[in-house]
């Protein structure tokens, strides 16, 4: 595991920036600031530097792989969901620390992420593709290919974005290995209403697709 933190070198890792859609609107800020504060504890088990707010609502962390930063920008998006909407820019390249104690980075890593949320801001004004939250750039020669890793992310956002609020809840449920059948009961449905909506909202198919994406290196 990259532990970019504590390495004077520059480390070839994946980046992850993150903020909140529209937070101007957001009239409490300090509940706004827990809830962001809850979810990203949820997106820490693999990372190099752990999520953590860097100023007003943006937050930041580093993963060994680009699998690892995708699959926590799901995780840390549905734990928020549909509470809090967030836009996510991934990046790979070499991050440097510039000053240990303040633990400061730079370096293409974090340009590449910087450019991928700017254009996802851009991007999601369009009618077209107002569902996008998630963009990948790369700075680094031997990266996954960006094109193909847009096109999972920016299909599996549009799947995301036309999901209620219980369609979220059984697809967050579904990620952490609960069966259809407990899922039922914490609804206070049938299981073939849970199953229904799996097929209907493509629930299985996007756990499907976080599973594959999560392998990429």
């Amino acid at each position: 595991m990259v532990d970019i933190k504590h390495s004077a070198s520059p480390q070839l890792c994946a980046t992850l920036i993150g903020d909140v859609v529209g937070s101007r609107a957001v009239a409490d800020r300090r509940r706004l600031h827990r809830l962001l504060t809850e979810a990203l504890e949820h997106g820490s088990p693999t990372a190099g530097q752990p999520p953590a707010l860097t100023v007003g609502d943006e937050f930041q962390a580093t993963y060994p792989d680009l699998g690892a930063a995708i699959d926590a920008a799901l995780t840390i998006r549905l734990a928020l969901a549909p509470t809090v909407d967030i836009r996510f820019g991934l990046g790979w390249g070499q991050v440097t620390i510039l000053d240990a104690d303040s633990g400061i980075q730079d370096g293409p890593g974090w340009w590449a992420a910087r450019e991928a949320i700017g254009w996802v801001a851009t991007a999601q004004t369009q009618p077209g593709l107002a569902h996008i939250r998630t963009a990948y750039r790369a700075q680094a020669p031997q990266a996954p290919a960006p094109d193909a890793v847009n096109a999972a992310l920016w299909c599996r956002d549009h799947l995301l974005g036309s999901l209620d609020e219980r369609s979220l809840r059984i697809l967050t449920g579904l990620r952490q290995g609960r069966s259809k059948k407990e899922l039922a009961v914490a609804e206070g449905i049938s299981a073939s209403a849970v199953s229904q909506r799996a097929v209907r909202d493509g629930l299985d198919l996007i756990v499907l697709a976080a599973q594959h994406l999560r392998d990429l290196r």
